[in-house]
């Protein structure tokens, strides 16, 4: 009776979720009350410290609502009408935003290693092997030790040009597949490119790293590696409120996570009792067998855990594979707005390969305006246009502010990229304005930091960049190219972005390829 009176008056969508037993109804109440309690405590404490302004924010939830479907494109709104640094309240998270080029570098450089830590949050708790990966680990010695281990074995730059033939092999195949698409329409219909770019950057990541690719799960493996992408920056209730974590299960969110990761874990370990059980060649190792002597024979300093080995496949295979083909994508998408450009970077790849059968290694390395065009766009398309969050380790100064230990910290890379005092026209794609400019993503020049900087720089920037440079120059020297014959205009291209730790196009580029004459046999 006393629990029917008391909830009599509230509408019947929120009566489905109450639990119909009362211990539980007076526990949901029992951590609410002190949660209410803890932010009250927090509030008090905070308020004695000299901290970044923060905008007006609603009780409990703080500023969660002003997060927007876009984060980089709200927190840069934030920041332009409260300054480079914005303390933002998340339930009873708190969060800190750097959106300018100084700021940037007292956190990458000047206090890196109070900023070198990573949160873990429900998300990559639950997706990523309890964040045992390179990506999301804790700073420290176990971090370090992977780190070396990945950069030296996997991703160094003798390994990244021994795997040279992979990239040719998979982007003479999404040559062909253009051909082919060419051929079945008569040349009359567009190609979905950025499904296409999706499965070959999948293929190049899955031969590197399992020695094989998986004709017919290509797109499938990298639409799954994009899910979980968007599901790595989800926020969950517990992140907000940790003694309401609970709630996460009532909601689905855990659920949703578990199938995700379930999913590719059942593909991980089906790949590792493939490799133990074949006899694999010694001369044509791939990232996994590289992993499984150094796990056998004991020559790492870690003991890796099977977990241990998969959590680096993961961020292998995601790192290597959706952020290659969302850069080509992009860039594509801005070549056909900006027909000039894309005849200038055409002549450049065709005057430099000539008539060869294939674009070789040595080519690429010449093709200096079509590299302007790469960094082009991942100044105006930044892979991750917030770099993965931050957490502080212990309290800092930062541009005259007290910044407490525990804080998670996002550096708005998308609004960096963009700001005017740094980049002339910044909302205008200008590939010359790399031309004669000593300015790299090589991680020193902090107003272009499209692969991070200090010691979580993204250490597959080596990898990443020889599938980009590739790819793109084939779809140059090949095809031309126009939009899809569906009475769309230059002006009508969707640039629509949609959100994750990799930010996509939202909806995939499709054009119309012609082949190039010269070449067309």
């Amino acid at each position: 009776m006393l629990e029917g009176r008391m909830f009599q008056n509230l509408p019947y969508s929120f009566l489905k979720k109450v639990p119909h037993d009362l211990n539980a109804t007076l526990f949901t109440f029992l951590s609410f009350f002190i949660s209410m309690l803890l932010v009250f405590k927090f509030k008090v404490r905070r308020n004695k410290l000299n901290l970044p302004p923060s905008p007006p924010r609603l009780p409990i939830i703080g500023n969660y609502l002003q997060l927007g479907t876009l984060p980089h494109r709200s927190f840069q709104s934030l920041s332009q009408k409260y300054g480079p640094l914005i303390m933002l309240h998340l339930g009873q998270l708190p969060v800190l935003v750097v959106s300018s080029v100084h700021m940037a570098k007292e956190v990458m450089q000047t206090h890196d290693t109070v900023f070198a830590s990573r949160p873990c949050m429900t998300s990559t708790k639950n997706l990523l092997y309890g964040c045992k990966d390179i990506a999301f680990a804790s700073y420290g010695d176990t971090w370090r030790q992977k780190r070396k281990l990945c950069v030296i074995e996997l991703l160094s730059q003798k390994r990244v040009q021994s795997i040279q033939f992979i990239r040719e092999e998979e982007a003479a195949s999404l040559v062909d597949k253009i051909r082919k698409a060419m051929s079945l329409s008569n040349g009359c219909y567009g190609v979905n490119l950025g499904e296409m770019l999706l499965e070959t950057a999948n293929n190049i990541i899955c031969r590197c790293i399992f020695g094989r690719k998986y004709d017919g799960d290509g797109c499938r493996f990298g639409e799954l590696g994009r899910r979980i992408m968007a599901q790595v920056l989800d926020l969950s209730i517990g992140d907000l409120f940790p003694l309401l974590g609970w709630v996460d299960v009532l909601t689905g969110q855990i659920k949703n996570f578990k199938a995700t990761f379930e999913e590719m874990n059942d593909f991980f370990d089906s790949v590792i009792v493939e490799h133990k059980m074949a006899t694999r060649d010694p001369n044509k190792k791939d990232f996994l067998d590289i992993l499984l002597q150094l796990q056998d024979d004991g020559r790492s300093e870690l003991d890796l855990t099977q977990n241990d080995l998969k959590a680096l496949l993961m961020d292998m295979f995601l790192a290597g594979s959706d952020t290659t083909s969302t850069t080509v994508e992009w860039a594509m998408a801005e070549l056909v707005k900006n027909p000039a450009i894309m005849k200038k970077a055409q002549e450049e790849v065709r005057r430099i390969v000539g008539n060869k059968s294939k674009i070789e290694d040595s080519d690429v390395n010449q093709m200096e305006y079509m590299i302007c065009v790469i960094k082009e766009t991942l100044r105006m398309h930044p892979a991750a246009p917030l770099l993965a969050p931050r957490k502080t380790t212990s309290s800092v100064k930062l541009g005259g502010y007290d910044i407490p230990d525990k804080t998670m910290v996002y550096v708005n890379t998308w609004a960096i990229h963009r700001d005017p005092e740094f980049w002339e026209m910044p909302e205008e794609f200008l590939p010359e304005r790399f031309e004669n400019n000593k300015v790299d993503f090589n991680g020193q020049n902090f107003q272009f930091i499209p692969f991070g900087s200090g010691r979580r720089k993204c250490p597959g920037m080596a990898f990443g960049l020889a599938s980009t440079e590739y790819m793109l120059a084939n779809l140059l020297y090949w095809f031309d190219w126009k939009l899809a014959p569906n009475g769309e205009s230059l002006q009508d291209i969707d640039m629509t972005e949609k959100f994750g730790i990799t930010v996509n196009k939202k909806v995939p580029l499709c054009l119309q390829p012609i082949a190039y004459n010269n070449f067309e046999e």
